[in-house]
């Protein structure tokens, strides 16, 4: 046991000093993600069964910091603009992953996981809708799993296929909003595209998130379970509070570019921590006809929005 002392407490060195580099604003969101995954793959994590209590709450903060980055107009316009991609989008996504679900015979509660994840927002949606289903643990790691790891691929590949396409901000960050499962991946791949895609992109996911709430309510309905209930993302409340204050409230003016700047820097680290959740051997457990059926469903609404977005 004492020799193991010294690597445990050198992980944790190295783990606190990467993550202290997130905070810098010479890390962009896909580094972070990428050194996080680096560290899990090559030393693991040491701090891996207390970080995921803390990764939602980060996340919320650093969103809700955002909302001082954003007037009123703005996000009024941008939930407006979206709004019709957002409904048509989520009724594809549950409509065809409960297709592809019968067609390849998985199990109906994965199944309906992999739909809301990929429809609304990731791993929001799966922790929403799963105490009304009632999946089992192994299908709601998989899930996640698949959601997560789908995240981490669209966080590089977005921005890259924005500049090759010419996207303009506002085009990237309605894309990214109804493409792109996870609110942090969402807003890592704007932030990395420009301010303005960032204020679209966090508006229109944050907008599209409160599908939970009539998604989980249907979904009741479905599974037939009365006595469950029904996470809302209060969080999205004083993202518009912030949003209010910013627009309405002269004096918040002088901070509005330091809360912004530290948002941005709480979401590196948000991302920095979720790669660091990731290994090889969670990996390893994603099977195939999940995997197929999440990656269809992702091509379906990456690709069709960017078609209707750019004619």
């Amino acid at each position: 046991m004492k020799n193991l002392a010294p690597d445990t407490t050198i992980r944790k060195i190295i783990f606190i000093v990467l993550a202290g580099v997130c905070l810098t604003p010479f890390i962009t969101s896909p580094i972070a993600l990428a050194l996080g995954f680096g560290l899990a793959v090559f030393m693991g994590n040491p701090f891996e069964k207390y970080l995921h209590q803390y990764i939602h709450l980060l996340l919320q903060v650093s969103i809700v910091g955002l909302g001082f980055g954003l007037k009123l107009d703005e996000a009024l316009h941008a939930g407006k603009t979206g709004l019709m991609l957002t409904v048509v989008s989520i009724l594809t996504v549950m409509i065809l992953g409960y297709l592809l679900g019968r067609l390849f015979k998985l199990e109906r509660p994965l199944s309906y996981l992999l739909s809301a994840g990929t429809a609304i927002c990731g791993g929001s949606a799966i922790a929403a809708v799963s105490p009304i289903i009632k999946p089992d643990t192994k299908q709601i790691s998989l899930a996640l799993a698949i959601v997560f790891t789908l995240n981490s691929i669209a966080l590089f590949i977005y921005p890259a296929i924005g500049h090759l396409l010419n996207l303009s901000q506002e085009q990237f960050g309605l894309w990214c909003a109804v493409g792109i499962h996870d609110t942090s991946s969402v807003v890592g791949a704007a932030s990395k595209y420009g301010n303005e895609a960032l204020k679209i992109a966090t508006t229109v996911k944050l907008a599209r998130a409160l599908w939970i709430i009539p998604v989980s309510l249907i979904t009741m309905f479905i599974f037939k379970n009365k006595d469950s209930k029904i996470k809302i993302p209060w969080f999205i409340g004083y993202f518009i509070l912030a949003i209010l204050l910013n627009t309405y409230f002269p004096f918040f003016d002088r901070f509005s570019t330091g809360i912004t700047a530290l948002a941005k820097s709480g979401l590196n680290l948000t991302l920095f921590f979720i790669g660091s959740t990731l290994s090889i051997r969670t990996l390893k457990t994603i099977g195939f006809k999940p995997l197929l059926t999440a990656v269809l469903l992702w091509i379906t609404i990456s690709v069709g929005s960017l078609l209707y977005l750019i004619h």
